[in-house]
């Protein structure tokens, strides 16, 4: 058992050594030194905070905070007192909380760069396909108006009934004209 336990170290070792062959296997993951951690939620997280840092609710806490930090470290007595005046260690927070917002800021600037960036390119696809849309309904409607100059109407049909009409009129007229006395004569004999 040991001698099958050693045997499969060893291949295990001969696997992560070779470089690896078949593109249908996974990789072994190696170990990583630093920790992993998920860019979506880390990119949320910062939007949030960069959002919080621009609200005015954000500027009166810390304005608050610097304000009984201040205070308390001029008017307390000698032994609570933390931070004596030039107040160093506010100095010392203000600048950590700076160096921690403006990447943050940042990160939330980029991120909504980066959604930006996409919503203009889906705005850019739609109007590109509302352009070719429109083109096509153009070229329909004018196939329908060239096939609507051929096609007749009612109006037309009506006009050119009544041209026939007046043309059967007048050869009828012609007609009698030519043979007055046909309508006169009532015999049952046909003429020959």
């Amino acid at each position: 058992m040991a001698e099958r336990t050693q045997e499969r170290d060893r291949e295990r070792d001969r696997e992560r050594t070779l470089p690896r062959i078949r593109l249908d296997q996974p990789r072994i993951r190696r170990p990583r030194l630093l920790p992993e951690y998920d860019p979506e939620a880390f990119g949320r997280l910062s939007e949030r905070i960069a959002r919080f840092l621009g609200t005015g609710r954000f500027l009166v806490w810390m304005t608050l905070t610097i304000v009984v930090w201040v205070l308390w470290n001029v008017f307390a007595p000698p032994s609570l007192k933390f931070d004596e005046y030039p107040f160093i260690f506010l100095t010392l927070a203000l600048s950590l909380q700076a160096s921690y917002a403006a990447p943050l800021i940042l990160l939330a600037q980029n991120r909504q760069d980066d959604r930006d960036r996409v919503n203009l390119e889906q705005d850019r696809k739609q109007n590109e396909r509302s352009i070719a849309d429109t083109e096509y309904l153009t070229r329909e409607i004018a196939a329908l108006r060239m096939g609507l100059g051929e096609v007749a109407t009612r109006d037309w049909m009506r006009s050119e009934l009544q041209d026939m009409l007046k043309e059967l009129e007048a050869r009828d007229g012609e007609r009698r004209d030519l043979f007055p006395g046909d309508g006169d004569r009532h015999s049952d004999v046909p003429d020959r």
